[in-house]
């Protein structure tokens, strides 16, 4: 999950002790008139999510001996990712 970085020094909480407004912030914002939107919002100033791999992973459906299953769950978090490399190297013999 990727931060977003604190353009503050301090916490605030009156509306008025907020950050200002770049240039950038405004060109991106939405503008409305008498309750109608006159230009949407153009998108956010981060970007959202992971970047996009070059070889993503697809989803299958697999059955496996549960003992398996059990064993690799067992050895805590990241055990998807650890079956996937064994799987690679078996792939590879």
């Amino acid at each position: 999950m990727t931060e977003r970085k604190d353009t503050t020094t301090k916490p605030w909480i009156d509306p008025d002790d907020a950050p200002e407004w770049t240039p950038e912030v405004f060109e991106r914002a939405e503008i409305r008139r008498e309750g109608k939107v006159v230009r949407p919002a153009s998108g956010t100033l981060t970007k959202r999510g992971r970047p996009k791999l070059e070889r993503p992973k697809i989803q299958v459906t697999l059955r496996l001996d549960q003992d398996i299953v059990e064993r690799f769950r067992a050895s805590g978090p990241g055990w998807q990712g650890r079956m996937n490399e064994v799987l690679k190297k078996a792939a590879q013999a």
